[in-house]
């Protein structure tokens, strides 16, 4: 199978990335640098679970299946570094062999800086967003013309980008006539946080390489993802026959992905949950009709590799909605609430003064029909779904630090 590189490999995203496509036989390569765990630890905000470090997460993937992820350690601002994963002359942090794999087919373009309200904290946290963001995206822009034009490169972005227009919100791109000309452009975009803006910036670098240099990239327009479960995180809980061994069942946690419920690195589904079960009034800003495209961590797993399968040409920039299912603010707080009574938890709702800047009633309706048509079966938010993250998260209720939950970190 072909060499997968992920940038960004140890993040919320980016870890069960690395176990899919291992697990179905991808020669696969992380690379982090620890930013988000690091960001963490500065500004104090807990995770539900402690997360073995990239390293150890390799070698117990291995030591249960057998396979490989290999592992390097590196900031992907130095453009020397990114262009060492092209040339080979670096050394890596963990494999077996410690044999260079080859140019990329495919590389997943994760190592971003990924919260709106970290871009917001201060003018500092700002240009750590803007620096990190852009520099790892067009230092991977330049090795791509210098090194393998025909590398293909899923880059995940954001629904963000295009803010809440009242329009309908296309797959990246927008017909216009004007003055009885027509032309195809990029989807305008009104970001809402300096995070959203690099993304927007990204989504420019790319099509500026695409349309010089002949590149090919996928753009995914991503909403907010929620989950802590994938059947590769699961394996370490099963019984398994490991070196000789028997592996017990477990509510082992050393695989599964970070998992933040705090304001800043949290998404608000994933938020809404914890604060459910620690009884938490769930943190509804202003009037609660902010609406967004939503989806399962599957399912971001699942777009991911089906744009690996069928990559965009050469000279292509090709953008879908990685989204599977809207909901505001309003409507995911009452489904928790619902299923949260149901378990026996007295879930209350509370209406903040909104910190953010943003509609808060507003029209919704993007397009997202691309990724779905490419074989992408979605996992809704049903009550299933939400009762089993609930149990999940029952289990390390100890853990929850209430300080950290919210702290209003305002846009203004």
């Amino acid at each position: 199978m072909s060499h997968i590189l992920i940038l960004g490999g140890d993040g919320y995203l980016g870890w069960p990335t690395a176990m899919y496509f291992s697990k179905r036989g991808y020669d696969v390569t992380v690379v982090d640098n620890y930013f988000r765990r690091n960001a963490c630890t500065e500004l104090d905000v807990g995770m539900l679970y402690p997360v073995p470090s990239l390293i150890q997460r390799a070698k117990i993937w291995n030591e249960l299946t057998g396979k490989e992820i290999k592992v390097v350690i590196g900031d992907l601002t130095d453009p020397e570094i990114m262009r060492s994963l092209f040339k080979g002359d670096f050394e890596y942090s963990w494999s077996i062999n410690h044999k260079f794999s080859g140019i990329p087919e495919t590389v997943i373009h994760y190592a971003e800086q990924p919260s709106a309200p970290y871009s917001l904290i201060n003018y500092k946290y700002a240009n750590i967003t803007l620096q990190n963001n852009l520099l790892v995206t067009n230092n991977l822009m330049f090795a791509l013309r210098d090194f393998s034009r025909d590398t293909h490169v899923i880059h995940v972005g954001t629904m963000g980008e295009y803010g809440t227009p009242n329009i309908d919100i296309e797959e990246g791109w927008l017909d216009i006539e004007h003055k009885g000309r027509k032309d195809r452009f990029l989807f305008p975009r009104q970001a809402s946080s300096l995070y959203h803006t690099t993304k927007i910036m990204d989504t420019d670098l790319m099509w500026f390489g695409v349309r010089m240099w002949d590149l090919r990239i996928t753009d995914l327009m991503q909403g907010p993802v929620y989950g802590l479960e994938t059947d590769e995180s699961e394996i370490s809980g099963q019984r398994s026959e490991v070196r000789g061994r028997t592996a017990g069942r477990a509510d082992s946690h050393e695989l599964r992905t970070i998992f933040n419920y705090d304001e800043i690195f949290g998404t608000i589904l994933n938020r809404f949950i914890v604060q459910a079960i620690v009884g938490y009034p769930l943190t509804v800003y202003g009037k609660g009709g902010q609406t967004r495209g939503y989806l399962n961590i599957n399912d971001t797993l699942q777009c991911v590799h089906k744009a690996a399968e069928t990559p965009a040409k050469k000279g292509q920039l090709r953008i879908f909605n990685q989204i599977m299912e809207t909901f505001s603010a309003n409507e995911l707080a009452e489904k928790v609430q619902d299923v949260g009574r149901k378990l026996g938890y007295q879930v209350k709702i509370d209406h903040l003064e909104n910190p953010r800047k943003e509609a808060e009633e507003h029209y919704y309706n993007p397009t997202y029909q691309g990724l779905i048509g490419l074989g992408v079966k979605p996992h809704y938010l049903t009550d299933e779904v939400l009762e089993g993250m609930m149990r999940v998260v029952e289990r390390f209720k100890g853990n929850i630090r209430r300080d950290v939950i919210f702290k209003g970190i305002k846009w203004g």
